[in-house]
């Protein structure tokens, strides 16, 4: 017999004094509710309530112990509760980040994340590793590039993030024909085949088909710039080095795009980790 179950219908027909209402109350049908009541005061071996024409009342007995059931109930509700938020205090979700997204994006999916009482433990790698891992079940999710090849797995919303160009410092780009003699440093097509040929195919859209020089990170990247080698893209605002120059081309063809995927059960916290990705960073210092 469960006898918190029990207890509870108890609590609602002394409460409503009236069974119908006890039911609507609970959402449940009158039978059972009767029906559970009888099983209770078998159980105990005494009459909890009376039944008149105007209602229910509550017996001697009845009256002596209902404040005994209620606080039964709250303290299992908070028992409940405590434990919860020490599972929550142990959880620890593990997180893939593609190398592409901004720090500031990292930083915030993993405290948004500590502050809904779990722990964030983040790898970074490429879209393809990334989406292997959480098929194999080594990641519980992960930000990758999209579109990208990413069945069986469920997928949140595309996000976009403002993305600019980096150029050799002092190189005068006002529009992409400034381009032409450079290599384009971007993550290798090995990592996602689909994300790269989309943005070779929108530079070949501006009439540019630059030589494609493989650059993993940001870091990458920013090496290739300087040296003058090549010119690239970052959604990181904050990027700033020497020899390095920032210019504004093309449009949203151009913004990095990422979403979450995940393994069916959905992971929790799966929607801390969605805003934190859309989250406005303007204003925080």
């Amino acid at each position: 017999m469960d006898l918190l179950r029990h207890l509870r219908l108890f609590v609602a027909v002394a409460e409503e004094g009236h069974f119908g209402h006890a039911a609507d109350r609970l959402g449940m049908t009158q039978p059972p509710v009767s029906q559970g009541i009888r099983r209770l005061e078998d159980r105990l071996g005494v009459t909890l309530l009376t039944r008149t024409a105007r209602g229910v009342g509550l017996t001697a007995a009845g009256a002596d112990l209902l404040p005994r059931a209620a606080a039964l109930l709250a303290d299992a509700e908070r028992f409940t509760e405590d434990a919860q938020r020490h599972r929550g205090a142990h959880t620890e979700l593990r997180i893939g980040v593609v190398p592409q997204l901004p720090a500031w994006h990292i930083a915030a999916v993993v405290d948004g994340v500590r502050r809904a009482g779990a722990r964030a433990v983040t790898t970074v790698a490429s879209t393809v590793e990334l989406v292997g891992a959480v098929t194999a079940g080594q990641l519980d999710c992960a930000v990758v590039h999209h579109p990208a090849l990413v069945h069986p797995l469920e997928c949140g919303q595309v996000v976009k993030l403002p993305a600019e160009f980096l150029v050799p410092a002092g190189r005068t780009v006002q529009r992409f024909a400034h381009l032409r003699e450079l290599a384009l440093a971007a993550a290798p097509r090995s990592h996602n085949t689909a994300a790269s040929d989309l943005l070779v195919d929108s530079l070949r859209a501006k009439g540019l088909d630059p030589v494609l020089l493989p650059a993993p990170t940001d870091r990458d990247t920013v090496a290739a710039v300087a040296a003058g080698r090549a010119f690239g893209l970052t959604a990181d605002p904050d990027l700033r080095t020497p020899g390095v120059d920032r210019v504004a081309l093309g449009g949203e063809e151009f913004h990095l795009r990422v979403r979450l995927v995940w393994r069916p059960p959905t992971p929790e916290l799966r929607e801390v980790i969605e805003d934190a990705l859309t989250g406005d960073r303007r204003g925080v210092g």
